[in-house]
């Protein structure tokens, strides 16, 4: 069985307190079209909707979080409540579990998300609700993103690794029936960058066979890191169908010489019928029409530097 559903990214993002973070995470929702954003470390205490809305943007807009507590962790799973249902969810310690229910095609899966604690002393009571969150077997489950351990030597770039507390990761692992989704364009997702880095594989997708046999066609690929020392995990169809262009409004448009000007030529063009609502969708298609043609004019050498910059830092990646 096959299913088509919008990708899935998740991300620690390293806190999103400032606008400018916020908002990176909002492009980059948009850019991929995500209809599941998963994110870790927000560092955000106390939640807003004004602060979930620059997050989430118009598109990813309702949301479950975990609350930080201080200035660590914090965790928070958006979607698009148009192609997406959440069900139900459970908060925990440690991850957030939810049963998403994909409304095109009537299936469901349990998604789980987690932030492991850095701290050694407390990867047991993490491993303990891992445990907790698994559902019964059989059942398609698809568990992401910084579990702060590592199950295999070689997802550390040096051997500086302590086999206790990975073998315990992959006893729990199996235990759980889960097998790990390989990112397909990086072998390490985290760098501490300094000059002679230590680099390691700490973000990760894990599933069971039942939602492997639901998403056969899902590949892993990480994107630019361009806001965090983790790179963002994006998991999508292998041949995604192709969607029509949808018209943008950017916010910062009527601050920009001759706006005002284009939409008010688009917009008192005679129109012909009888019908006011035919007339006014004439109306708004041609402001449409005539803002993107303004707007490419004046900014499409910025967003084309923009993608560019995007994809050298991907490539250096």
């Amino acid at each position: 069985m096959d299913n088509t559903t919008s990708p899935i990214m998740c991300w620690n993002v390293r806190g999103l307190n400032t606008p400018a973070r916020r908002s990176v995470v909002c492009d980059t929702a948009s850019a991929h079209r995500l209809d599941i954003l998963c994110l870790q470390e927000t560092k955000i205490e106390i939640w807003s909707p004004v602060i979930a809305r620059e997050i989430g943007g118009g598109r990813l807009d309702d949301c479950a979080v975990l609350p930080t507590i201080g200035t660590r962790g914090g965790i928070a799973i958006f979607w698009n409540s148009g192609n997406v249902s959440v069900q139900t969810h459970a908060i925990g310690q440690f991850s957030i579990t939810a049963r998403v229910s994909l409304i095109g095609s009537q299936s469901s899966f349990w998604l789980t998300t987690v932030y492991g604690p850095v701290d050694e002393v407390r990867k047991d009571e993490f491993l303990a609700e891992i445990a907790r969150a698994a559902p019964q077997p059989g059942e398609a489950w698809l568990i992401n993103n910084d579990f702060n351990i590592i199950y295999e030597a070689r997802d550390k770039s040096n051997s500086n690794i302590n086999r206790m507390i990975m073998g315990k990761f992959r006893a729990a692992i199996d235990a759980a029936g889960l097998r790990e989704i390989k990112c397909k364009n990086r072998r390490f997702t985290w760098s501490n960058e300094r000059r002679n880095p230590t680099l390691v594989s700490i973000d990760k997708f894990f599933c069971t066979i039942a939602w492997e046999n639901l998403f056969p066609t899902h590949l892993l690929h990480a994107a630019s890191t361009s806001c965090s020392d983790h790179c963002p995990l994006l998991l999508a169809a292998a041949a995604a169908p192709r969607r029509q262009a949808r018209f943008r409004f950017e916010s910062f448009w009527p601050r920009h010489p001759h706006f005002y000007e284009t939409v008010d030529r688009a917009w008192n063009r005679p129109t012909m019928g009888h019908c006011a609502f035919a007339r006014l969708n004439t109306k708004l298609g041609r402001v449409a029409k005539d803002l993107k043609i303004w707007s490419k004019s004046l900014f499409s050498d910025a967003r084309l530097q923009l993608h560019l910059a995007t994809e050298i830092v991907l490539r250096l990646d």
